[in-house]
């Protein structure tokens, strides 16, 4: 399998250092530089480091050396020698992901590019343990089997993404109820360690979905933002410093969690006034088969007169829930995604903007509300994409543990 880079001090994407026993930051730093910027010339990668033109070579024949770095076609100038622009092998490194959701669950094999080169779904009333585990190790079974020993070789680990404190959302009652708290005690890492000895990397699901924008949708465009993701409940993701921030214990960007406002002005979650367990609701009221809004191609045309007003009301509560994260941190822009079609997205963005026009900003800048661009399989292709991140990029905000103290 691809061996980790265990790297040692973090800093911030501007500068790289030179002293030996660092060299893993350097290769950290320079695979993140072209995942975001895209194909450089070593010249111009040595530029953004601030390291020098041979070290920064000698980086680039290691990487290439061992698969992770291709050639680009020669760009000629008006004088000198043509620049070889560097760039990411999509096939370089895959790894796995696990997306456990509320009615289905996903397993996808991602590439260092980011495309999802394999997938495998399955539907459930409930995502009880054995369930779960009985897909995850028959579907990377599956996956492993469609690939050649070479494309083995290359995978880096299993990325699992898990609500938070899942053993609490839920409505069975009896036995089932009792087994569904058994995700309480669950090991993930000792589940899968049954099957494979890849190593595990367990993820809260919204910041997984965070992590996908980051990494391969539009939050390449901003430094600083707030990213709110709805599925069957709604969560969120902060990213911070160009890198999602996963906070002390892995759940930052909770945003779900905010204080909402019920229609008798009971207080509320954001996720019991701006979740598709709301809508799935409504259309079982009204005689509709839930299950629509889960099946592959999404196509929610006929469930329309049913989603109109689900996205009214979710505008209204997401567009108070901006204002909110903006008065705690300066986020230049709030994306929005889901577990839904494009269109649905893109109309309850515009509803958004429009609504905030309406709300009291005294104190505030108001950030860009943009839409997301990954879209149902953001959870999936996150999980999948932390394996990578974690063990071939670089993350800025890693440094800032160091300084609490060891009793904080």
């Amino acid at each position: 399998m691809v061996d980790r880079m265990d790297g040692g001090r973090i800093r911030d994407l501007s500068g790289g250092v030179n002293q030996r026993g660092v060299r893993d930051y350097n290769e950290r730093l320079l695979l993140s530089i072209l995942q975001r910027q895209g194909a450089l010339p070593g010249s111009d990668l040595a530029r953004r480091m601030g390291l020098s033109p041979p070290a920064v070579s000698t980086i680039l024949r290691k990487l290439e050396a061992e698969g992770l770095l291709l050639r680009g076609s020669p760009v000629r100038g008006k004088v000198g020698k043509p620049s070889i622009p560097m760039e990411l092998n999509a096939d370089g490194i895959l790894s796995v992901g696990l997306k456990i959701g509320r009615r289905n669950a996903d397993i996808l094999l991602l590439d260092l590019a980011g495309n999802t080169r394999d997938q495998i779904s399955t539907t459930y009333d409930y995502p009880l343990p054995e369930i779960v585990f009985q897909f995850l190790e028959r579907g990377f079974g599956k996956i492993i089997d469609r690939l050649d020993q070479s494309a083995q070789d290359k995978l880096c680990g299993i990325g699992i993404a898990a609500p938070f404190e899942l053993w609490k959302w839920n409505d069975l009652e009896g036995e089932a109820a009792e087994k569904f708290k058994s995700w309480r005690d669950v090991d993930f890492t000792s589940e899968v360690q049954k099957f494979s000895h890849l190593p595990v990397f367990v993820v809260n699901d919204s910041t997984a979905a965070c992590r996908a924008e980051h990494l391969f949708g539009r939050g390449k465009e901003y430094r600083d933002y707030a990213h709110f993701f709805i599925g069957s409940f709604i969560g969120g993701g902060v990213v911070i410093n160009s890198t999602v921030f996963e906070g002390n214990r892995g759940n930052a960007g909770a945003l779900g969690s905010m204080s909402a406002t019920g229609p008798l002005g009971e207080s509320r979650q954001l996720i019991d006034v701006a979740s598709l367990h709301l809508l799935e609701a409504r259309l079982l009221q009204g005689g509709m088969e839930a299950d629509l809004l889960w099946r592959k191609p999404q196509d929610w045309s006929a469930l329309m007169r049913f989603v109109e007003p689900w996205i009214g009301e979710t505008a209204q509560e997401l567009a108070k829930a901006a204002l909110s994260v903006c008065s705690v941190i300066d986020f230049e822009a709030v994306l929005i995604d889901g577990a839904f079609p494009a269109e649905i997205r893109d109309e309850l963005v515009a509803r958004i903007k429009r609504y905030l026009v309406h709300q009291d900003t005294r104190g505030l800048i108001v950030p860009a509300i943009k839409s997301g661009s990954i879209g149902v399989n953001a959870r999936g292709i996150g999980a999948a994409a932390s394996p990578i991140f974690s063990q071939f990029f670089l993350n800025a905000n890693a440094g800032l543990s160091a300084l609490r103290s060891p009793a904080s």
